[in-house]
């Protein structure tokens, strides 16, 4: 079984980020199993935490846990809202946490695939290449084309419903996963 994690850019129990990443979810083939890793729980990452010279910052907990479950992943997939024209501060946060001890990066040959979205028109363009130039700088395969940026995103739910009106919509989806899923087969980690 093939696991991938999904990382969701908003803390908001009920944000359209989460929503279609319950959605997705469901789109990933047979010998696959994806899930929300929750990352709100990360503390602000600060490099005296893995300096062992620096006994006031104990490592946390929940960066061992964070960074663990990343290198124990087939795939990471990040479905993110546009805060500001940037990722959210969430998502820079868990990039910044696994990238540390830079002996030890969690990231290393975690092939990635990125949905950005926005409730404004322009899907989160803005988000989806900060996040892939902060990715960059990592030995991560990520997905080229087709990229996936959801305009005016809170349409493709109904009043108080997390399952995706738009048939159109999906298909895309379904289309993006699987070339996720082709990445992640070509890239498997050692």
């Amino acid at each position: 079984m093939k696991k991938i994690t999904i990382l969701v850019g908003s803390l908001r129990r009920e944000s359209i980020a989460r929503k279609i990443a319950k959605n997705v979810i469901k789109l990933f083939p047979e010998g696959y199993e994806s899930e929300i890793y929750e990352i709100g729980d990360l503390p602000l990452y600060n490099a005296d935490y893995d300096n062992t010279n620096e006994t006031y910052a104990p490592l946390p907990e929940a960066y061992t846990r964070f960074r663990e479950h990343i290198k124990a992943s087939a795939g990471v997939l990040f479905v993110t809202p546009e805060n500001n024209r940037l990722v959210p501060a969430v998502i820079k946060n868990a990039i910044d946490v696994g990238s540390k001890p830079n002996d030890d990066v969690a990231w290393t040959k975690t092939p990635a695939g990125i949905i950005s979205h926005s409730v404004g028109a322009m899907g989160g363009y803005s988000s989806q290449k900060t996040l892939r130039l902060a990715l960059s700088y990592f030995h991560m395969p990520i997905t080229g084309q087709p990229e996936v940026f959801i305009g005016k995103s809170a349409q493709y739910f109904d009043k108080d419903s997390e399952k995706m009106n738009n048939e159109d919509t999906l298909k895309f989806l379904q289309k993006y996963i699987d070339v996720f899923v082709d990445l992640v087969e070509k890239n498997p980690k050692a």
